[in-house]
């Protein structure tokens, strides 16, 4: 499956459900090949299946460097490049910060955080030999700001997201872009098997006990088309000026939005008390 030089390809972690999936099928659409990776061997087998010929299925825990290192290896023998990388492996929690144990935390962060820590920086020495190519982080618009009951998921995508903007900067020498994607709700997994639900504490049962409802009451009812989503992230890609974030759906631009100014006015409220701190 070897491809020529002009030629697109792209790297995908957590390939076989939710936006992997669709970002798979869409890049196949476009006559791009796919590096297709996951934990589960027979669920991409599934999806490598409808293009065989486009379609590299790897089975690869991102938390596992090793198994990184060797698919990055292999997609580069069998594929000969890496043209975009996208990190979209993960999955979510819901519950109190009190009632999240240590472990449950670390281990969101080591999948979330951490794994595309490990992709990125196995693949970069081949980006930067090429001189080109480009970064995607799957982040969430609960990587910009967050809520009761989501606190350890924001955490996970924040760290992202303050690692990205800092990435951007240092790779943009090398012709290599970066961009931070920010969905709102999106018909994928994440409300369902994706998302872990945290042992309640009752006192918080008014607090985040309506986070828990509504994270499934929306399981595959979310507004947004996966699809699609995988299609703007392409444009953006290809925008002479790629955008740092992109958020995408309704809900994530409004969120974002009143975060945003919400942010400016407290600034305002309390620059007189922040700026008379000087010897």
């Amino acid at each position: 499956m070897k491809t020529q030089n002009n030629k697109t390809v792209w790297f995908i972690t957590g390939a076989s459900s939710g936006f992997g999936k669709a970002l798979t099928e869409y890049a196949v659409s476009k006559g791009y090949y796919v590096a297709a990776t996951a934990r589960r061997k027979e669920k991409l087998e599934v999806l490598a299946s409808q293009a065989p010929e486009q379609i590299l299925p790897i089975k690869m825990d991102v938390t596992n460097r090793n198994e990184v290192k060797l698919a990055i290896e292999k997609t580069i023998s069998e594929l000969g490049q890496i043209n975009v990388l996208i990190n979209n492996a993960g999955y979510g929690i819901v519950g109190a910060f009190e009632e999240t144990p240590e472990q449950e935390l670390r281990n969101q962060m080591e999948t979330n955080f951490f794994g595309a820590v490990n992709v990125t920086q196995e693949a970069l020495p081949h980006l930067r030999k090429q001189g080109k190519g480009a970064i995607v982080n799957m982040s969430s618009m609960g990587g910009n700001m967050s809520f009761g009951g989501f606190g350890a998921y924001s955490a996970s995508k924040f760290a992202l997201e303050g690692a990205s903007e800092a990435l951007a900067q240092e790779v943009a020498p090398f012709g290599i872009k970066t961009m931070i994607v920010e969905p709102g709700a999106f018909r994928t997994e994440f409300a369902g098997t994706a998302l872990k639900h945290m042992p309640k504490i009752e006192a918080y049962d008014a607090i985040v006990g309506g986070t828990r409802d509504f994270a499934k009451e929306m399981d595959g009812a979310q507004e947004g088309n996966p699809a699609k989503a995988a299609e703007a992230i392409d444009i953006a890609i290809n925008a002479e000026h790629t955008p740092l974030r992109l958020q995408l759906g309704e809900d994530s631009i409004e969120a974002v939005k009143a975060h945003a100014e919400d942010l400016l006015n407290e600034l305002e409220t309390w620059k007189a008390i922040g700026l008379d701190t000087k010897f």
